[in-house]
């Protein structure tokens, strides 16, 4: 093995990137990380933000739906939601190297709230909601601020785990903490389709806004975790320097690239559901819940699996995990059975995160700490350009039909995925 088969930690000492070890499982491992006082303070904080995010990624689409009956409007939203993102990402990954992460997730924390609590009380007046088809707008308005928030934090919450847990449980704390939230992903849906049809979207917004208070509540008791990286005083370079590490590191390179793609290709289904769930389907809020929930326990053993996993065969499964997602969602557009669509979600929520689990965990076990916050910003621009597929996606389903246009993504997923397959030797064999 030569230098290039080796890239050194935090700790000075060389780990190695192509063992050719085999794959294997540790039970006993499966909640290790758990045992760090401070990832248990770090984790609890993340419940109420999971809950609130998936209970207005839900609630906010299907609102949007009900007043505009629109499938551009929902990409709108997302557009409305993407383009901040995109361009705070970045300077939120530069941030991340030069102050404290603990900090950023705290302020970005208050202006969720604050958002929230404001859609909550434009609800409340009576003036957001199908009675009103004009008002969409605010929820736009809300979707981009939300993004502008997200953006921001993103590379600071991702990159915090890394300075809290050691290095060979990485990828155990970052697969417990998408346990978590997909784990929400099974409850809040659920939970916030019975809200809307029981009560009433106000109601639902309340609950969101709490849970967030919830959250920065938690995170006020974790320490500080490590010094923040004295970079330059020109964001502009210091993104560019990180971008050209990022190209030095071949690695890093190919895993931030597929990953990002499968981003692009595979999330816009999420954005157009309520076409599938009204227009296709023709389920209630509830259904839609539960549809999105069943997602979420794929998601769940998804987690669980990679939880237990020892660091061998990653690049190799997450390749293959690319390619069951996007075979899982070819099935999914074309399907107008309810028990079909049920069944196979499971499938998406499950090569979901596992891609997004290995991918991320991946790009911080092999990034300097110099770097990471910067490292991680490229990666979280991923759903910033996501959204952005999402708008595109919206658009083309009021042409062609969601079928056609999450389907038509998830088919173009499966062949860049085996073209990756076929010619990349550097992931297949990256442990």
């Amino acid at each position: 093995m030569d230098d290039s088969d080796e890239t050194k930690g935090d700790d000075g000492i060389k780990r190695p990137r192509y063992s050719g070890g085999v794959l294997s499982f540790s039970l006993a491992k499966t909640f290790v990380s758990f045992k760090n006082p401070i990832y248990r303070l770090y984790y609890f904080s993340m419940v109420g933000h999971w809950s609130s995010l998936n209970m207005m990624n839900l609630a906010r689409s299907l609102l949007v739906y009900r007043i505009t009956g629109s499938g551009a409007i929902l990409g709108i939203l997302a557009l409305a939601n993407a383009i901040p993102m995109i361009l705070l990402t970045l300077p939120g990954g530069v941030a991340a190297d030069r102050f404290q992460k603990k900090n950023i997730i705290q302020v970005c924390q208050i202006l969720s709230i604050l958002i929230s609590l404001a859609i909550t009380i434009v609800l409340l007046t009576g003036y957001l909601g199908p009675e009103h088809p004009d008002s969409w707008w605010v929820l736009v308005v809300s979707g981009a601020l939300q993004g502008a928030v997200m953006g921001f934090m993103l590379p600071a919450r991702s990159s915090i785990i890394s300075e809290i847990v050691e290095p060979d449980n990485l990828m155990n704390a970052i697969s417990l903490n998408n346990l978590g939230m997909n784990v929400f992903r099974v409850i809040s849906p659920a939970l916030a389709g019975f809200i809307i049809d029981a009560f009433d979207f106000w109601v639902a917004y309340a609950i969101m806004t709490v849970m967030i208070i919830m959250s920065w509540v938690f995170v006020i008791f974790v320490p500080p975790t490590s010094k923040p990286t004295k970079v330059g005083g020109n964001s502009l370079a210091d993104i560019l320097e990180g971008w050209r590490y990022i190209r030095s590191e071949k690695t890093i390179f190919m895993v931030l690239i597929f990953t990002v793609l499968v981003i692009i290709l595979g999330s816009p289904y999420g954005q157009l559901l309520p076409m599938f769930t009204e227009d296709i389907l023709k389920v209630s809020a509830t259904d839609m819940g539960i549809l999105v929930a069943v997602s979420g326990v794929g998601a769940i053993v998804g987690s669980l699996i990679l939880a237990s996993l020892m660091n061998r065969k990653r690049g190799l499964i997450l390749l293959f995990s690319g390619l069951l997602l996007g075979v899982a969602l070819i099935v999914f557009s074309f399907s107008s059975w309810w028990f079909l669509s049920l069944g196979v979600i499971v499938f998406v929520g499950l090569a979901s995160t596992i891609q997004m689990a290995l991918g991320n965990s991946l790009v911080q076990y092999y990034t300097d700490a110099m770097h990471r916050g910067r490292v991680m910003s490229f990666l979280m621009l991923g759903f910033g350009l996501g959204s952005l597929g999402s708008f595109f996606a919206g658009l083309m389903a009021e042409g062609i039909g969601a079928p056609w246009s999450v389907g038509g993504l998830a088919i173009l997923l499966v062949v860049v995925t085996v073209f990756i397959m076929a010619t990349s030797k550097r992931l297949r064999v990256l442990d």
